[in-house]
């Protein structure tokens, strides 16, 4: 039931102006919770499946519910399409094999949906090389909200050792910056991104990856988020603050095994040619 604990969050009576639409739920929201769902052939087997995420308001309330959906990328832009347009557009779907080959280096797209399973934010990522040593191919991900209309950009900043991010409008202006801890790492513990304006040094928010549990953090690669930002927060911001969360997760803290080295040499590749 709508607005019951553990249900969906109810729809807002007043929606902002100017607000896109699917977002007003965010206008109500100075915190979020991303659970990442455990699937238990992945856990079992290993066999990586496409990641579903749950988003919940402060209260435990579904306010949306996200799906890694087939993710097609077209690479004529990069040096590889001298090998044919076969080979350069519509490639890597975020089937099986991508998965299963690229790991958490896999491109993919995201489909974030409200309670009637309308699209309502749509997040797309590209193939980049995961390696800090290519400044030229660092991370991004584009966030459309409503799909088709950009909100706004996550853009990885060259750093050596600390996580940075930028958060981008529509405009490519950066509005937000994401400096996280130089590791990832924090047993029994979390781990703390922390937000600040473009200045680096006004504080604005926090994107914290949550200790989920020593059974959970060791068998299986879901992870739980939590993001605080001011209420006033344009939403355009915060559903790509939102979209940042997925990207934090994909780079840091899906499992990484062997089938992520492959791919660090794949992207290597893709940034020599």
């Amino acid at each position: 039931m709508p607005g019951a604990p553990g249900g969906w969050m109810a729809a807002p009576t007043q929606v902002p102006a100017n607000c896109p639409k699917g977002l007003e739920y965010l206008a109500q929201v100075d915190q979020l919770l991303i659970k990442q769902k455990v699937e238990a052939l992945e856990a079992f087997t290993g066999f990586e499946t496409n990641n579903k995420y749950e988003i919940l308001n402060s209260l435990g309330q579904r306010i949306f519910h996200a799906v890694e959906d087939i993710c097609y990328q077209d690479v004529s832009s990069l040096p590889l399409a001298k090998y044919g347009s076969n080979f350069t557009h519509r490639v890597l779907d975020t089937c099986c094999c991508t998965r299963n080959c690229c790991g958490a280096s896999r491109p993919f797209d995201m489909k974030i949906l409200n309670n009637q399973n309308h699209e309502v934010i749509h997040l797309s990522r590209p193939l980049r090389c995961s390696s800090c040593w290519c400044p030229c191919c660092l991370q991004k991900v584009t966030v459309e909200a409503p799909p088709g209309k950009v909100a706004g950009y996550v853009c990885q900043s060259w750093s050596l050792c600390k996580p940075r991010m930028r958060i981008e409008n529509a405009e490519g202006e950066t509005v937000l910056r994401i400096k996280g801890p130089c590791c990832q790492l924090n047993i029994c513990g979390d781990i703390e991104f922390d937000v600040y304006a473009p200045d680096e040094e006004t504080y604005v928010g926090r994107v914290t990856k949550q200790w989920s549990g020593l059974g959970k953090e060791l068998f299986t690669d879901a992870d739980n988020f939590g993001i605080s930002f001011p209420l006033d927060l344009d939403v355009n911001v915060k559903a790509t603050l939102l979209g940042a969360v997925f990207l934090l997760d994909f780079m840091f803290f899906e499992n990484n095994t062997k089938k992520d080295d492959k791919m660090e040499c794949c992207t290597w590749a893709v940034t020599i040619l």
